[in-house]
């Protein structure tokens, strides 16, 4: 309504319609109680509206500074909740001795970042590949897996390519060792062979693996240890180019199908790359274990990690030189972590070796055909 002097005149009506409108407002989500771990402490929150738990681990850093705590872990166990477990100081600067292991095929080599152990289980992670440089900690694994499977009964084949200097002390445990690329064609036919006859031998029981099978029928379980993975890989000339192939398929053979017939890989190198050839990208794919310590190059850590996650990409980047042992492990939960494996010197390997050579069964014993007959012959 307009008002002029003396007269009222009505000069239109505007109509207002209120309505609800939705205001975004920054909440915090619900949070429990901070509950004490040995390193530090984790809380459980309850995520909001539209969020996932990639939103805190992109923040995993800056709630670190925050809350004054060496790192924060991100990790979530049902739909809706995320779990933020933080360090108060780095449990990797010293870690305990190696303990024994109870299990049959699982080592306890070192401690993770959170405290926990780390832990090489081939059952549920049979194959695993270990890129690390000189002196980044990678024969010093391999010596701890070796003082964790010497008591146990498994048959052990080193595959050494530096001329048997890394595993010729440890031969009173081994069941084969190869030194040089012919040998290792030899072994890797023999494991072939092997993997054939445990075929046989799990159709005729009705069995799709080997832990199927009868106690009395099983074989023994082999654990294949090489050592110089690209070694297998590089080719000097023309002439190679066969044998090379011919390596290369049975070591990718091996891997896809040793598992259900009780063979496992464990492979180390310093240079693992695309460059080496198709065989190795095919490998990795066979390998879901990833440990990589630190590398002189990005290509090895990308080949070891990049199909994982970034981030553990770029911490494997940022291992320094003084930490050896240090290392970014694709666990078999699905995560990754920093870890740490126990220092076992190789005087440690050694009396190991020794002490619980004669648990090694021989390569003929190993490789001797199980004729059984079927359930329904032994019926009959």
């Amino acid at each position: 309504f307009t008002t002029v002097p003396g007269l009222v005149a009505s000069t239109g009506v505007v109509r207002v319609r209120r309505r609800f409108q939705r205001i975004a407002v920054d909440t915090a989500p619900f949070m429990w109680l901070p509950m004490p771990t040995r390193h530090g402490w984790r809380v459980t929150l309850h995520t909001l509206e539209g969020q996932i738990p990639a939103d805190y681990a992109d923040v995993a850093e800056r709630l670190a500074h925050s809350w004054g705590v060496h790192a924060v872990r991100v990790s979530s166990d049902k739909p809706g909740r995320v779990r933020l477990a933080a360090t108060m100081r780095d449990p990797l600067v010293k870690v305990d001795e190696l303990p024994p292991s109870t299990e049959l095929l699982k080592v306890t080599v070192g401690r993770l970042e959170t405290g926990g152990p780390w832990v090489v289980d081939f059952k549920t992670v049979p194959h695993w590949i270990n890129a690390g440089a000189t002196q980044s900690g990678k024969s010093n694994l391999a010596n701890a897996l070796i003082v964790g499977l010497a008591p146990q009964p498994v048959a052990l084949v080193g595959f050494d390519l530096k001329g048997g200097v890394e595993f010729t002390p440890y031969a009173s445990r081994l069941s084969a060792l190869a030194t040089s690329r012919a040998e290792c064609g030899g072994l890797l036919d023999d494991l072939v062979a092997l993997m054939t006859d445990r075929m046989g031998m799990c159709r005729m029981a009705s069995a799709r693996n080997i832990w199927q099978l009868p106690p009395g029928m099983r074989p023994v379980p082999v654990v294949v240890l090489v050592d110089e993975l690209a070694e297998l890989y590089l080719m000097a000339d023309k002439s190679e180019k066969d044998e090379i192939a011919k390596t290369s398929t049975a070591l990718l053979r091996v891997a896809q199908l040793g598992r259900a017939f009780g063979i496992y890989l464990f492979c180390c190198g310093q240079r693992i790359g695309s460059d080496l050839g198709p065989g190795v990208t095919a490998l990795r794919a066979q390998c879901s274990g990833r440990i990589c310590h630190r590398v002189n190059d990005p290509e090895t850590a990308t080949m070891t990690l990049g199909d994982l996650d970034p981030a553990a990409l770029d911490s494997a980047r940022a291992i320094a030189a003084e930490t050896p042992g240090v290392a970014i492990v694709a666990s078999q939960d699905g995560q990754w972590y920093r870890a740490r494996s126990f220092y076992v010197s190789e005087q440690a390997a050694e009396h190991a070796a020794r002490l619980y050579a004669d648990l090694a069964p021989s390569w003929d014993e190993v490789m001797a055909v199980h004729r059984h007959q079927t359930p329904d012959s032994q019926t009959a």
